[in-house]
C-alpha cells in the first residue's frame, strides 16, 4: 500500500466536490448510485419574461459546479473521482480536504427538503422598501408581515394623499428609505 493510501482519512466525512459544466445532478445521482450521501443546495430564482413581464420561476444551484458528498476517503476516494458528473475532489494536493459537519450542517438548517436554500432578505417589520417592478414600481412602503405563501408579503402601501395594505410577491421588493 502506498503513502498516500495510509495517510486517507478513515472517517465519514464531508468533502466538497467540483462537477463538470452543468453535471451536478448527474454527479448527484450517480453517487447516490454508489450509496454516498450527496447534498445538492439549490436557490429559487426568478426572473421576469421581458415581453410579458410575467415571473418565471426556476432553482439553480447554489454553488454551481460544486456539490457535498459525505464518505469515507479511505474507501470511496477512488469510486468518487471516477464517478461520471465529478471533475475532481476538492483538496491540497492529491488530498482530499474535509468540511467540517457544522458547515454542512448550517447549509441544510436554512434548506427544505428538497435541499432549496432559503436566503434572508432582511424584511422585518417597520422596514422601508420599494417595489422594484411591475405596475406600481418605485412606490415606497413600509413591511408588515409575509403571508402564508412564503412568496408573498403584505405592506402599508404610502401614497400622496393616503395609505393602503397592499400583497405583492416579495422578489417585486428591495430595501429602501422612504422619502418625506
Amino acid at each position: 500500500m502506498n503513502t498516500n493510501a495510509e495517510a486517507l482519512p478513515e472517517t465519514l466525512s464531508w468533502y466538497a466536490l467540483h462537477t463538470h459544466p452543468k453535471q451536478e445532478d448527474r454527479a448527484d445521482e450517480n453517487l447516490r448510485a454508489w450509496q454516498v450521501e450527496t447534498f445538492t443546495p439549490k436557490l429559487r430564482a426568478r426572473r421576469s419574461n421581458p415581453y410579458t413581464r410575467t415571473p418565471i420561476y426556476f432553482t439553480k444551484h447554489l454553488f454551481p459546479r460544486y456539490i457535498f458528498a459525505r464518505f469515507r476517503a479511505e474507501d470511496f476516494l477512488h469510486k468518487v473521482r471516477f464517478t461520471r458528473g465529478v471533475a475532481s475532489v476538492v483538496g491540497i494536493g492529491s488530498m482530499p480536504s474535509p468540511i467540517d459537519d457544522q458547515v454542512i450542517a448550517i447549509i441544510k438548517s436554512q434548506s427544505d427538503a428538497n435541499s432549496i436554500v432559503k436566503i434572508g432578505d432582511g424584511f422585518k417589520i417597520g422596514s422601508a422598501v420599494i417595489i422594484s417592478e411591475g405596475p406600481l414600481r418605485g412606490l415606497t412602503g413600509i413591511f408588515e408581515r409575509n403571508m402564508k405563501d412564503s412568496e408573498r408579503v403584505m405592506i402599508l402601501l404610502n401614497t400622496v394623499s393616503y395609505q393602503s395594505h397592499i400583497v405583492i410577491d416579495r422578489q417585486l421588493l428591495r430595501k429602501g428609505g422612504l422619502s418625506n
